[in-house]
């Protein structure tokens, strides 16, 4: 395709994926493009934002680990070294103790009679399935997989209950597809092993370790701004797309043309919003496509941190999150002294299958810290910060049925030049880490101006018992090895499990 200067070029959307495909664009020296973004900002999810306390939040628990050398080589020219380098340590809350993560490569850190429960499981339904890649083939949706894969006892304990706080929608309803990096696969020998000998096993997976912004991972994405500043209409939103005149209407009353565009809304809203012509059958295919959305909450206190962790799963319902993040962990620009404060953000997710209610999430929040063991009574003297944010659209749900529907809506929208891409764009969960959006963006301006073809976007992660997946990708040494580690400082046997 045509690399010349006539080529208009829009992108809608300055989150991760509009980002990177500008900043491509430009250094490959093609100039005529804009980048409209109606938030007064760029980023998007991942943008950051620091409250009047002196407390700097992201928008759920963001960790910088990459499959691509081109995104490493981006992020160390923009970032200039100005970032931490975290090991993980990660855990479970669940009977009243820490298990380290994965959950199921841990059990032995359980009560007896709730660990032998879960080995037991584990054998019969391995087993009776044949093994963990008979489990696999055989499932039908992430339910079936579950039982089928980790048994009875890890289902019921942890699988299910966390699932379905995390996705808001029940496990039957989701497809497999999306695993491969998510969740440890573990096979009976292994647990057996792990639990006799008592052997630790949390070294799993693509983010064991990773980087991290000195002041929020929006820090990585503001840095794009002064490269891209000619190209970037702020506070400006999308209100029209007319894919045969190859226009589009702006919330400000202009207009503006283009040959090509990339969209990085949610495509749900794409074609029922603002492509009002859009056949029937797509834009019956799109809106059909389930998303769950998140209350952040972000607690600041003024107090030393008391732990050196980096984030906690909770799979019980004495809390309304399944996810918290000791976010002053990551970097020490994130809270006002990183000597005597600390912060905790916590994640909810909502749907019509898990309503949360907005007004009483902040101190629902604070109730289930005390009530998982993080905070006590007391420490809640020292709460200085209460943040939150909802986020509408906040994980695109792998739905059974979404491939079907992607393959309605992305091909006509393709044929009338509009690629949808992103988190929300392609709504494929498992390639939308931000370094995955990045080179989404950056792969389709490589489609435009050098005719490559994109690979991200059809990416998928076979599932390995490391956790790095068989995906022919590459994988930096330091983030995202998925290699075991020495192991984390606390706990030590599972009867001085400490209570926070």
């Amino acid at each position: 395709m045509s690399t010349s200067s006539h080529l208009r070029l829009l992108i809608l959307g300055a989150g991760p994926t509009g980002l990177g495909a500008a900043y491509r664009l430009k250094e490959l020296g093609h100039t005529n493009f804009t980048v409209y973004e109606r938030a007064p900002h760029v980023g998007g999810l991942a943008a950051s934002f620091t409250d009047p306390h002196g407390f700097t939040w992201d928008i759920g628990g963001h960790v910088l680990f990459s499959h691509y050398p081109y995104y490493d080589r981006l992020f160390d020219t923009l970032m200039r070294g100005e970032f931490t380098l975290n090991n993980r340590e990660s855990w479970v809350r669940i009977l009243d103790r820490w298990v380290p993560y994965p959950f199921q490569n841990n059990i032995r850190y359980l009560p007896r009679d709730a660990a032998l429960d879960c080995i037991l499981g584990l054998i019969r339904a391995q087993s009776a399935s044949g093994g963990p890649a008979r489990a696999i083939a055989d499932a039908a949706n992430f339910a079936q997989l579950n039982r089928a894969l980790f048994g009875e006892g890890i289902d019921r304990l942890f699988m299910r209950p966390y699932n379905f706080k995390v996705w808001a929608h029940p496990p039957e309803m989701l497809s497999k597809a999306w695993i491969g990096e998510r969740v440890a696969v573990i096979d009976m020998e292994r647990a057996l092993r792990n639990l006799v000998l008592e052997r630790d096993d949390f070294g799993w997976g693509p983010n064991n370790q990773f980087r991290f912004p000195h002041r929020g991972t929006g820090d990585f994405y503001n840095r794009f701004v002064p490269i891209l500043h000619d190209h970037l209409r702020l506070g400006v939103g999308i209100t029209a797309i007319d894919p045969d005149a190859r226009t589009v209407a702006l919330s400000d009353g202009s207009t503006d043309r283009f040959d090509l565009l990339l969209s990085t809304m949610p495509i749900d809203r794409l074609c029922r919003d603002v492509l009002p012509d859009a056949p029937a059958e797509v834009r019956d295919a799109a809106t059909g496509l389930r998303h769950s959305s998140g209350h952040m909450v972000g607690i600041g206190l003024r107090l030393p941190c008391p732990s050196t962790r980096s984030w906690m799963y909770f799979p019980e319902d004495n809390c309304p999150f399944y996810r918290v993040t000791y976010l002053s962990n990551y970097s020490p620009h994130m809270t006002p002294d990183r000597h005597t404060h600390y912060s905790l953000l916590c994640e909810t997710s909502h749907s019509e299958f898990k309503p949360e209610d907005p007004a009483s999430i902040v101190d629902r929040t604070v109730a289930g810290l005390i009530a998982a063991g993080l905070l006590t009574p007391d420490d809640t003297r020292h709460i200085v910060s209460r943040w939150h944010y909802f986020a509408d659209y906040s994980y695109p749900t792998p739905t059974v049925d979404r491939d079907d529907r992607l393959a309605a809506a992305l091909p006509w929208l393709e044929s009338r030049g509009i690629a949808s891409r992103g988190r929300f764009g392609l709504w494929k969960y498992e390639v939308s880490n931000t370094d995955h959006a990045v080179m989404q963006g950056v792969e389709w301006a490589n489609r435009v101006l050098l005719d490559q073809p994109e690979e991200t976007i059809g990416v998928r992660y076979e599932v390995a018992d490391h956790g790095r997946g068989k995906a022919t990708v590459y994988r930096p040494a330091a983030a995202g090895s998925g290699q075991p580690r020495t192991p984390m400082p606390e706990p030590k046997p599972p009867a001085t499990l400490p209570a926070r």
